[in-house]
């Protein structure tokens, strides 16, 4: 990659910056270390999409915090869509998750047992625990 980078860079610096080929040579100079995280680390999504889609329902019910009440009101509202997102994006159904989770706090779960408690954890635990 040290190789292309250095040609490119070069490259870059005989065309014109303004040009379609010269803005799309100084996006992949910019974003390089991106770049090569995708290509070093398999896990690395090459877009965000599913962040941009984890973030949107929360963004379009944004109006609805403006209901809330008051500061607090908003903050519990921001943490259960962040619970409710993090369902969705580890295969959990929400209602489920949720229940499990009230069932689990009222018989007394342990707060330093708490990621046992999370939506990632979910299918690792019974409603009864």
């Amino acid at each position: 990659m040290d190789e292309f980078f250095t040609w490119l860079t070069a490259q870059a610096a005989r065309v014109s910056r303004k040009s379609d080929l010269g803005e799309a040579m100084a996006y992949m100079l910019k974003r390089q270390d991106g770049f090569r995280l995708f290509l070093d680390d398999g896990q690395v999504d090459i877009d965000s999409n599913l962040g941009e889609n984890a973030i949107r329902s929360p963004a379009m019910n944004r109006r609805n915090a403006l209901f809330a009440g008051h500061d607090e009101g908003g903050r519990n509202w921001a943490r259960y869509a962040s619970l409710i997102g993090t369902c969705k994006m580890n295969g959990v159904e929400p209602y489920a998750y949720l229940r499990d989770l009230f069932i689990s706090l009222a018989n007394g779960h342990l707060a330093k047992d708490i990621d046992a408690l999370m939506p990632w954890a979910h299918g690792q635990r019974t409603s009864a625990s």
